[in-house]
């Protein structure tokens, strides 16, 4: 079983940055690729970025290519996502999640465990 903690959401105007980050509990972090979503109310959840095991590999949605960077510390178990350039189209609740393979995916069904999510809003 693998627990997942996200953090560093919060309100940021137009423009800015926010770096969220992923705590994940269990001794094998380096084997699973990790991922983030968002989800907005009354939508479906949505795929935003994607980090295999070794860290080798990422994939982002194309509305956030060039804006966020997803990246890992596989000593310190976690996975951080920057967020850049931010837009109100960007708020949402944020979610990590943990895929029990070391391969990279950008559907939620690809994913095993996750987090309950942080806030992040963007006043325009």
């Amino acid at each position: 079983q693998v627990q997942l903690v996200e953090s560093g959401g919060g309100l940021v105007q137009a423009g800015g940055s926010l770096r969220l980050s992923c705590a994940a509990s269990g001794r094998t972090f380096s084997s699973y690729a990790m991922g983030w979503f968002r989800q907005v109310p009354g939508k479906d959840r949505e795929f935003v970025a994607t980090i295999a095991g070794s860290g080798g590999t990422t994939y982002y949605a194309a509305s956030v290519k060039g804006r966020f960077t997803i990246s890992r510390d596989n000593a310190k178990n976690t996975v951080d996502l920057q967020m850049n350039s931010l837009k109100p189209e960007d708020t949402a609740v944020y979610f990590c999640a943990a895929r029990r393979r070391g391969s990279i995916a950008t559907i939620q069904d690809g994913y095993d465990y996750w987090g309950r999510g942080t806030q992040v809003t963007v006043s325009s």
